[in-house]
C-alpha cells in the first residue's frame, strides 16, 4: 500500500510537469518528464501501458508533418520501443512468456518473414533504409505480438484493448466528420481532414473499415447494462458514418468482402468447392483478360463522385480514373522490379527510392512523378513482391495464411455455450479481413495504425489458442 501511494505521487507530480511545460509553450521541455512518466508506467504499471497503445495508436501523431527530416508516430512509437526493449529485459532475466510459442503457426511465419527482412536487408540497394525498415517491423511485432499473448491471456485486457482502440477511433471519426462538414463533405476534402492524426482518406478508411466488425462484436459479445449498450450504438453509427464519408472505395469493398468471410465461417461452408471455383474464374479472367480489359475500359464512371453507388463502380474503371491508373502504374513498376531483382527484392522498404526508372511512358498519369516520390507499391503482397523478391512473398502469404488457419481453427474450437468469446473471435477474423482484403490495394502495415490493431488480434487469437490446449490437456 506505501509503495502504491509512492509511485502514485511520483506519477501525479511528473504529470503535472508535463502540463506545465506544455501551457508554457515548452514542448522541448516537457518531452523530459513525459518520458519520464512513459518509464514509470512502464516499469510500475507495465500491463496498463501495454492496454494504452490501443487507445494511443488512432491518435499518434506523425512528426514528419511538422518536421520533414524523419517519420515517427507519437506517442506510440517510441512506447512500443521503450516496451520492446523493457518486456525483453524482463523476459531474458526471468521467462514469463508461455513455453513452446515457435510451435504456434503465425509465430512460426512471423519468425520467417523477420528473418527474410534481415537477409535481403543485407543485399539491399539501400541497406540502411532496410535495417531502420526491420527495427520499425520489431517495435511493432516484438511488443505487441509476442508479449501480447501474456497480456492477453486475460480476457478483461482483451476486452480493454478493442474497447480502448475503438474509443480512439471513434474521436478520430468525431475530429474528422466535423471538418469535413466546413467544406460542405466535399469529395476532395475528403483526402486530407482526418489530417493530423492519418495520412490520407485510404489508410483512415482501413482502420475505420477494420472496426466495422469489431464493434459490431462489441454490442453482441455479451447482454450490457442500457448505458453501455447505448454507447456502443453511438460507436456504431460514428464508425459506419466514417466509414461512409471516408469515400475510400476499397475500404468499402472490404467490408462486403470481410461480411462474405464470415457468413462462410459462421455457415460453415465447405470451402474446397469455393476454392475450385475461385481458381476457375482465375483461369477464365487470365485467358480472357484482353476482353475483360476492353469491357473495363468503358467504365467511365470517376471516383471523385461522392455518390455511393457510382464510387463503386469506379473501382473497375482503369480508362480515366486517375487513381486506379496510377496503381496499376505502381504494380507495373512493382512486377518489372522483382523481374530485374526475383530473388532478394531492392530491399525492405526502398519501393519509394526505386521504382520511378521502372515507370513505362503508357503507364503515366497525372499524378504520377518522374522522381518516384510519391509512396509505396499499394499493395502488401507486390510489394513484398518487389523489395524481398519471391521468398518474401510468400514468406508474407505464409503469415496471412498462418492467421486465417489459426484463428479459424480457435473458434471452431470454443465451445458453443461460449458464445461472447466465439462472438469475439469471428468479429476479429472478419477484422482482418478487411485489412488482407484491403491489402491487395494499399499497404499500411509498416505504420501503427494497421501494425498495432492487426498485430494485437493476432496475439488475442493465439492467447485464447494456448487456453484452449490448456482446458484440453486438464478438463478439471
Amino acid at each position: 500500500m506505501k509503495n502504491s501511494v509512492i509511485y502514485g505521487i511520483v506519477g501525479l507530480f511528473l504529470s503535472i510537469l508535463f502540463a506545465y511545460f506544455i501551457w508554457q509553450d515548452l514542448e522541448y521541455l516537457s518531452l523530459f518528464p513525459a518520458g519520464l512518466l512513459a518509464i514509470y508506467f512502464a516499469i510500475f504499471q507495465t500491463e496498463k501501458l501495454f492496454i494504452a497503445i490501443a487507445f494511443f495508436t488512432p491518435l499518434s501523431i506523425n512528426i514528419e508533418e511538422f518536421n520533414s527530416s524523419f517519420g515517427l508516430f507519437l506517442p506510440s512509437e517510441p512506447l512500443l520501443f521503450g516496451l520492446m526493449l523493457w518486456l525483453s529485459a524482463l523476459q531474458l532475466h526471468r521467462s514469463f512468456m508461455p513455453k513452446n510459442l515457435w510451435r504456434q503457426p503465425i509465430l512460426f511465419s512471423v519468425g520467417i518473414f523477420l528473418t527474410w527482412i534481415f537477409i535481403s536487408s543485407i543485399t539491399s540497394s539501400h541497406s540502411i533504409v532496410s535495417f531502420k525498415f526491420l527495427l520499425a517491423k520489431l517495435w511493432f511485432i516484438v511488443p505487441v505480438l509476442f508479449f501480447g499473448i501474456h497480456f492477453f491471456q486475460k480476457e478483461k485486457n482483451r476486452i480493454a484493448f478493442i474497447w480502448l482502440f475503438i474509443i480512439s477511433s471513434c474521436i478520430v471519426v468525431i475530429y474528422t466528420i466535423t471538418r469535413h462538414a466546413m467544406y460542405a463533405f466535399g469529395e476532395k476534402e475528403s483526402h486530407w481532414v482526418m489530417s493530423p492524426f492519418f495520412k490520407d482518406h485510404t489508410i483512415y478508411g482501413a482502420i475505420i473499415a477494420l472496426n466495422v466488425p469489431l464493434v459490431f462484436g462489441l454490442y453482441l459479445y455479451k447482454k450490457h447494462a442500457p448505458l453501455i449498450q447505448a454507447v456502443i450504438i453511438a460507436m456504431i453509427v460514428l464508425i459506419l458514418a466514417g466509414l461512409y464519408f471516408s469515400y475510400t472505395r476499397a475500404a468499402w469493398l472490404s467490408v462486403f468482402g470481410c461480411l462474405f468471410i464470415g457468413g462462410l465461417i459462421y455457415y460453415k461452408v465447405n470451402w474446397k468447392p469455393l476454392a475450385g471455383i475461385a481458381a476457375i474464374i482465375l483461369l477464365v479472367v487470365l485467358f480472357k483478360w484482353d476482353s475483360i480489359q476492353m469491357e473495363l475500359a468503358r467504365n467511365k464512371q470517376d471516383h471523385t463522385t461522392e455518390s455511393f453507388d457510382e464510387r463503386l463502380q469506379s473501382a473497375a474503371n482503369i480508362s480515366t480514373d486517375a487513381s486506379n491508373l496510377e496503381r496499376i502504374n505502381r504494380w507495373s513498376c512493382a512486377i518489372a522490379m522483382f523481374e530485374k531483382r526475383p530473388v532478394f527484392g531492392y530491399g525492405p522498404g526502398t519501393y519509394a527510392f526505386e521504382y520511378a526508372p521502372f515507370q513505362e511512358p503508357e503507364n503515366l498519369t497525372i499524378i504520377s512523378t518522374n522522381f518516384g516520390d510519391m509512396g509505396n507499391a499499394h499493395s502488401e503482397y507486390l510489394g513484398a513482391l518487389a523489395e524481398m523478391g519471391i521468398i518474401g512473398l510468400l514468406s508474407f502469404l505464409g503469415i496471412v495464411g498462418a492467421i486465417f488457419y489459426t484463428s479459424i481453427l480457435v473458434y471452431n474450437r470454443i465451445p458453443l455455450s461460449d458464445s461472447g468469446t466465439r462472438i469475439l473471435i469471428l468479429s476479429m477474423i472478419m477484422a482482418l479481413s478487411t485489412y488482407f482484403i484491403h491489402a491487395f490495394l494499399n499497404n499500411f502495415l509498416d505504420t501503427d495504425k494497421a501494425a498495432v490493431p492487426i498485430f494485437g488480434m493476432c496475439a488475442m487469437i493465439i492467447a485464447l489458442g494456448l487456453q484452449q490446449e490448456k482446458l484440453a490437456s486438464n478438463p478439471e
